[in-house]
C-alpha cells in the first residue's frame, strides 16, 4: 500500500459524527483571565487534568520565539544548524524582510520544504511542518506574547506553535462580550503590531475567536481582506475583497450541530489529530494568494467519500453502487471546493488511476475549470473536444479531468476498447441531480469495470420531486449513485450564517372577477392572458418602481477594488416570448423616464420547455440552434444593445455566443449589469454574490425553485442580509412543499423572513419572549435619548450606540418591505441627526488611547450607516434648489450641516464644502458642477502647498506621495515613504518622532478632505 494511501487513512475522522456537549460547566462569573486560564489547561493539562498533548511554554518576546522555533525544527528534522546556517536560513527562507502575510502563508501551504545551504555547500531539505505524518510535528501553547516594535505595543492572548511557528492564534473575550470584539482586536493587532520585528505573526493561517458562550474560526485572507475593505492602514494592499466578520465559521459534529461553546470547540477542533489536519490537508491557497480553510461539513463529505473509496477497494466492490454515494449540501454552501478537495485527495491514493470531473453542460465546464484553477493552477486539465478528452484519459500525469458528460458520452460511444475502462477511476459529478438518470448512466456502469460513482447535489431527486424518464431504475439520486454520504441542507447553512435567508414577497398582477373562487383551475393561467401588453407593462414598471428599494441601489460599498452602489437582480420569464416582451417594455420605459438602468438577455434553445413543470430547470445549450428566426433575429438586437453599452463585438454566432455568455456573466459578478431577463439560463449553476433579488414570473417547484432562489442568498457583506424574491404569480404553495422538501418540516420559519408587521410591531418568539419591533425601538430612542439632550456618560453611550445600531439593523430589513415606504415613524431629518450624534460617538472613540475604550464592550454598525449614504451630487442639488429659489437664509447652512454631518464620507469635507456655499452665495449665475471642480482643485493645491511651506516639507516629494495615495486610495503610513518627505532631522533627535505623528496626522485630514472629491 502507498504511502499516500496511509496519509489518507480515515480511521480517526477530522469531523467526530457526534459531539455530545460538556454538561459540568461552571456557573461562576468567568473573567477573561479565568477564561484563558480555563483554555490553556484544556489545551496542556497538569498533575489533574488530561490535556490535549500540547506543551505550555512561558514566551513572552521574540527572541525567545526564535531561539525555540530554531530548537523545534532541529527535532522535526534530526539536524543541528551551525549559528551560520540558522542565520542565513531564519533570513531567507522563514524570515525574509520584503515577504508578508501571502508570502509566508504560501510557504506553509505549498513550499514547507525549504532548502538549507550548508556550510560546506551541500544542501539539505528542511521541512517546516510533516505532512506525510502530521504527529511528527510537535503543537505548543504560548499567551501573553508582547510584540512592542509595532505603531503601538500590543499583548496577545494566546498563540498555538506548531515547530517553532506561530499557526493559530486565539482572541478571548469574557463571556457577555459580543463576539465581534474579538475579531476587531485582531484587525488590531494587524494594524500594529503582527509584521513588527521579524513579523512572524504573519505565519498566522488560522484565527480562533471565542467569547467563551460562542467560538468560530477563519482564516488569515478573510481577516486581511477585511481590514483592505475597510479601507484601514496596512503593511502591503493589494486587491480589496468582501472577506468580514460574515465570512467568519463556526466549528459542527458530522450531524452538522455546532459546537459554540469553547470548553466544547477545544475538545474538538484543538484535538491534535484535527487542527494537524485542517493545517495540512484542509486548508487550499488558491492561485489569487487566498486562504481558504474548509468549514466541517466540506472536511465531513470529503473523508466519507475517501473512507467509501478506501473500504470499498479494499472489498473489491468496485463497480458498484457500493463503491459510491452522493454528497446533499445546499446550494450556495462551496461545493467546488469540497469537490475540489476530494478530487486533489483522490487522485493522491496509490492505487487510483484517474479522478474525472463531470459537469453537464459546456459553461458550468468553463466556471468549474475557472474554479478549479483558482484553486491550483493547472491541478484539472480541461478539454475543448472529445480528441483532447481521449488524449488527457491516456495520459497517465493527468491525474485529474475536467469535462462535460456530453463529451463523456461522445467518447464511451466511439472507443468501446479503450484502456481507461480497466483503471482504477473515480467519477464525480457536479449538480447531479439534473445530469445522471439515463443513457449516460447505462453507458458508464457498463463500461468502465473498476470505478467509484459520486455525485454532489444541493437538491437531491427524492421519490416526491422525481420525473419518469426512459429507465424506470433510475428515478432517485440513490438510485443512480447508491447511499447519501453526507447532508447539509439549507436549514443547516441558514443557522450556521453560511447562506442568507429569503425574503419572499407575492405580487397579484391579475384581479378575478368577485364571485370567482380562488381555487388553482387547470389551464387559467394562459400565455395570452399572461403576456397580454397590459400585465407586461405593469410587471415592468412595479419592478422599475421597486428595483432601488429591493436592490439597495442607495448603499454603497468597497467590492473588488472600487466602490459600487447597491446590488443586482435577475428576472425569470416563462418563456422566450415572454423574455422577449419584457425586454421591449424595459427600453420602452426607460427611455420615456430617462433612467439609465443596465438590462440584458440571454437565451437559448430548450427542449420540453413546459412551464407547468419546472422542475428540473433546463439550462439549454450554449448555442442558438434551435431557436426560430425570430427569436434569434431579436436575441441578435439585444446583443447589439449590449454591445453598444460595453463595447464588445459578439453576435448569436457559434463561438461567439459563447463568449456572450461568458462576458455576462462575468459582468453580472462584477456588478456591471443592474437586472438580467432569462428563461432559464443562469437559475442553477451560477453565483454571483452582488446579486440580491430575484422577479419571478414563471411556475417553478421542487429542486426548480430552490435552486433559483438560491441565487440571491450568497453572503457578501452585513449590509446584504436576505436574498430578495419577488414573485408575480402565486407560488406560496410551491415555495413551502419545496423548502419542507429540502430542509426540513418546520424549515419555513427558518428559511423565510418573518412578516413585515413581525419586525414592525415587534412578536413573540418560541419561547414566548416578546422581541421589540421597529415601533418599540424608535418610541425608546424619542423617549430615551431626545435630540435636544447631550448624550452624557459612558453608559449612556453605550445604551445609545446599542439602541440606535439595533434600529439600523431593522430599518435594513424593512425597506425591503413596499409596506415601509414612506413611513415617518422616524422623520428624515430626526434619521439624519441620530446618524450625525451615532458617528460623533464613533469619532469620538475610533482612535486609539491608552485608557480602556467602550468601544470594546459594543459593536458600530457603520455598514449600514452608510447604506443612504449623503454625497457629493446629493449636495450639490440641494444647493442648486436653494440657489434656484434665491434662498440665501441660514435654512440651507442648517439642512447642509445635517445632511454632511450624517454621512460618514463627508464630515471630513464639511468646512470645505460650506465654504464653497459660502462663496456661491454671493455669486449670480453658476454652473455648480463645473464651479465645485474648479474650486476643489484651487483649495487642494492651495492646502497642500501651505502644508509644505508650514512642515518645511520636501516639495516634489510630497506631491508625489499624495498623488499615489489619491491614485492608490491608500494614505501609506508605515515603510519609509514619510520620512522622505520630511525636512532633514537628526533621527535620533527627541523631536523627530513627534514631527513625524504630526506630520502623518495633517497629511492624513488633508487626504481624508480630498478624497473621492
Amino acid at each position: 500500500m502507498s504511502e499516500y494511501n496511509i496519509v489518507l487513512s480515515t480511521d480517526e475522522y477530522t469531523v467526530v459524527s457526534e459531539y455530545v456537549p460538556e454538561v459540568q460547566k461552571s456557573d461562576q462569573y468567568q473573567s477573561e483571565h479565568d477564561l484563558e486560564k480555563e483554555f490553556i489547561l484544556l489545551l496542556c493539562g497538569d498533575q489533574e487534568h488530561t490535556g490535549q498533548g500540547y506543551e505550555y511554554l512561558r514566551i513572552r518576546d521574540e527572541k525567545s520565539l526564535i531561539l525555540n522555533l530554531r530548537k523545534q525544527l532541529e527535532i522535526l528534522n534530526n539536524y543541528q544548524f551551525t549559528d551560520s546556517e540558522w542565520e542565513r536560513f531564519f533570513k531567507q527562507s522563514i524570515a525574509p524582510s520584503d515577504e508578508g502575510i501571502v508570502e509566508k502563508s504560501r510557504r506553509i501551504q505549498t513550499d514547507h520544504i525549504q532548502n538549507l545551504k550548508r556550510d560546506d555547500g551541500t544542501t539539505k531539505n528542511i521541512v517546516l511542518i510533516d505532512k506525510k505524518n502530521i504527529h511528527n510535528n510537535r503543537t505548543q501553547v504560548i499567551n501573553q506574547y508582547i510584540a512592542d516594535e509595532g505603531t503601538y505595543k500590543n499583548r496577545y492572548d494566546v498563540t498555538i506553535l506548531v515547530n517553532g511557528l506561530p499557526l493559530v492564534h486565539v482572541e478571548l473575550k469574557r463571556r457577555g462580550v459580543p463576539l465581534k470584539e474579538a475579531f476587531n482586536q485582531i484587525d488590531r493587532y494587524q494594524n500594529d503590531s503582527f509584521w513588527s520585528g521579524c513579523g512572524l505573526f504573519e505565519y498566522v493561517q488560522i484565527f480562533v475567536i471565542s467569547n467563551g458562550t460562542n467560538t468560530k474560526y477563519y482564516s488569515n485572507t478573510t481577516r486581511e481582506g477585511h481590514l483592505k475593505e475597510i479601507n484601514e492602514s496596512t503593511r502591503r494592499r493589494g486587491r480589496k475583497t468582501s472577506n468580514s466578520f460574515e465570512f467568519t465559521s463556526f466549528w459542527a459534529d458530522g450531524k452538522n450541530r455546532i459546537i459554540p461553546d469553547l470548553v466544547d470547540f477545544t475538545k474538538t477542533f484543538f484535538s491534535r489529530h484535527v487542527l494537524l489536519s485542517i493545517l495540512t490537508r484542509y486548508c487550499v491557497f488558491t492561485s489569487e494568494d487566498l486562504l481558504l480553510v474548509m468549514r466541517p461539513y466540506q472536511i465531513a463529505a470529503t473523508e466519507r467519500i475517501l473512507n467509501r473509496i478506501e473500504v470499498s477497494t479494499n472489498y473489491k466492490k468496485m463497480g458498484t453502487l457500493e463503491a459510491g454515494g452522493y454528497i446533499w449540501h445546499t446550494t450556495g454552501s462551496g461545493k467546488t471546493l469540497t469537490s475540489f478537495k476530494t478530487a486533489q485527495l483522490a487522485s493522491r491514493l496509490g492505487y487510483v488511476d484517474k479522478v474525472l470531473f463531470v459537469v453537464d453542460r459546456k459553461d458550468l465546464d468553463y466556471q468549474t475549470m475557472k474554479e478549479y484553477d483558482r484553486f491550483e493552477k493547472g491541478a484539472a486539465n480541461g478539454n475543448n473536444s472529445t480528441a483532447i478528452l481521449t488524449r488527457q484519459l491516456g495520459d497517465p500525469n493527468a491525474r485529474i479531468i475536467v469535462t462535460t458528460i456530453q463529451k463523456l458520452e461522445i467518447f464511451v460511444k466511439k472507443n468501446k476498447e479503450h484502456d481507461i475502462y480497466n483503471k482504477h477511476v473515480v467519477l464525480i459529478f457536479d449538480e447531479c441531480h439534473r445530469s445522471q438518470f439515463g443513457e449516460m448512466h447505462t453507458l458508464i456502469t457498463k463500461s468502465f469495470k473498476k470505478y467509484h460513482l459520486f455525485g454532489f447535489t444541493g437538491t437531491p431527486i427524492f421519490t416526491v420531486n422525481s420525473v419518469s424518464g426512459k429507465n424506470p431504475t433510475l428515478r432517485t439520486t440513490q438510485d443512480a449513485f447508491g447511499d447519501r454520504l453526507h447532508t447539509y441542507t439549507i436549514i443547516n447553512a441558514i443557522n450556521d450564517q453560511n447562506v442568507l435567508p429569503f425574503n419572499v414577497d407575492y405580487v397579484k398582477t391579475i384581479r378575478a372577477a368577485d364571485d370567482i373562487s380562488d381555487e388553482p383551475v387547470q389551464g387559467i393561467e394562459k400565455e395570452g392572458i399572461l403576456l397580454a401588453p397590459e400585465r407586461i407593462s405593469l410587471v415592468t414598471k412595479y419592478i422599475l418602481d421597486h428595483y432601488d428599494q429591493k436592490t439597495f441601489a442607495g448603499t454603497s460599498y468597497n467590492f473588488k477594488g472600487r466602490k459600487v452602489s447597491g446590488f443586482n437582480s435577475i428576472f425569470a420569464v416563462a418563456s422566450i416570448p415572454a423574455a422577449k416582451a419584457y425586454y421591449n417594455e424595459f427600453k420602452e420605459q426607460l427611455r420615456i423616464s430617462g433612467r439609465n438602468l443596465r438590462v440584458a438577455t440571454i437565451y437559448s434553445y430548450a427542449p420540453n420547455g413546459d412551464d407547468q413543470n419546472e422542475v428540473l430547470l433546463d439550462m439549454g445549450s450554449l448555442t442558438t440552434d434551435g431557436l426560430d428566426y425570430t427569436d434569434r433575429e431579436f436575441l441578435e438586437k439585444a446583443i447589439q444593445d449590449y454591445n453598444s453599452t460595453f463595447n464588445t463585438n459578439f453576435s448569436t454566432e457559434g463561438d461567439s455566443f459563447q463568449n456572450y455568455y461568458k462576458d455576462l456573466s462575468q459582468r453580472m459578478k462584477n456588478r456591471e449589469i443592474d437586472l438580467l431577463i432569462v428563461v432559464n439560463m443562469f437559475l442553477t449553476g451560477f453565483d454571483a454574490t452582488t446579486l440580491n433579488t430575484l422577479w419571478v414570473d414563471k411556475f417553478l417547484r421542487m429542486h426548480g425553485l430552490i435552486q433559483a432562489f438560491s441565487r440571491t442568498n450568497r453572503i457578501l457583506n452585513s449590509v446584504k442580509k436576505y436574498g430578495n424574491i419577488v414573485c408575480f404569480r402565486n407560488l406560496r404553495k410551491q415555495v413551502e412543499a419545496a423548502i419542507s422538501l429540502f430542509g426540513d418540516q418546520g424549515a419555513c420559519s427558518t428559511v423565510l423572513l418573518r412578516p413585515f408587521e413581525d419586525y414592525y410591531n415587534g412578536y413573540e418568539d418560541e419561547s414566548g419572549k416578546h422581541v421589540n419591533g421597529y415601533l418599540d425601538q424608535v418610541k425608546r430612542l424619542l423617549e430615551e435619548f431626545p435630540l435636544d439632550e447631550q448624550i452624557v456618560g459612558e453608559t449612556r453611550a453605550k445604551q445609545f450606540i446599542a439602541l440606535f445600531g439595533a434600529i439600523l439593523r431593522l430599518r435594513n430589513i424593512l425597506v425591503a418591505f413596499d409596506k415601509f415606504e414612506g413611513d415617518t415613524t422616524l422623520s428624515e431629518r430626526q434619521l439624519q441627526d441620530y446618524k450625525g450624534r451615532y458617528l460623533d460617538i464613533y469619532q469620538q472613540l475610533k482612535k486609539p488611547k491608552e485608557k480602556v475604550q467602550i468601544t470594546l464592550d459594543v459593536v458600530f454598525e457603520m455598514e449600514l450607516v452608510r447604506q443612504d449614504e449623503i454625497n457629493i451630487d446629493y449636495i450639490l442639488a440641494m444647493v442648486a434648489k436653494y440657489h434656484d429659489k434665491n434662498d440665501r437664509g441660514k435654512e440651507i447652512l442648517v439642512d447642509l450641516e445635517r445632511a454632511i454631518s450624517s454621512s460618514m464620507n463627508l464630515r471630513s469635507k464639511k468646512e470645505l464644502i460650506l465654504q464653497f456655499i459660502r462663496e456661491v452665495d454671493s455669486s449670480g449665475d453658476v454652473d455648480l458642477g463645473e464651479d465645485w471642480r474648479k474650486y476643489v482643485d484651487e483649495q487642494k493645491e492651495i492646502e497642500l502647498e501651505d502644508l509644505i511651506s508650514r512642515y518645511n516639507l520636501k516639495h516634489d516629494e510630497t506631491v508625489k506621495f499624495m498623488e499615489i495615495a489619491f491614485r492608490d486610495a491608500n494614505f501609506k503610513t508605515t515603510g519609509t515613504d514619510i520620512d522622505k518627505i520630511m525636512p532633514p532631522m537628526s533621527r535620533f533627535g527627541s523631536n523627530r518622532s513627534h514631527n513625524k505623528e504630526l506630520i502623518i496626522e495633517e497629511l492624513r485630514k488633508y487626504y481624508e478632505r480630498y478624497f473621492g472629491l
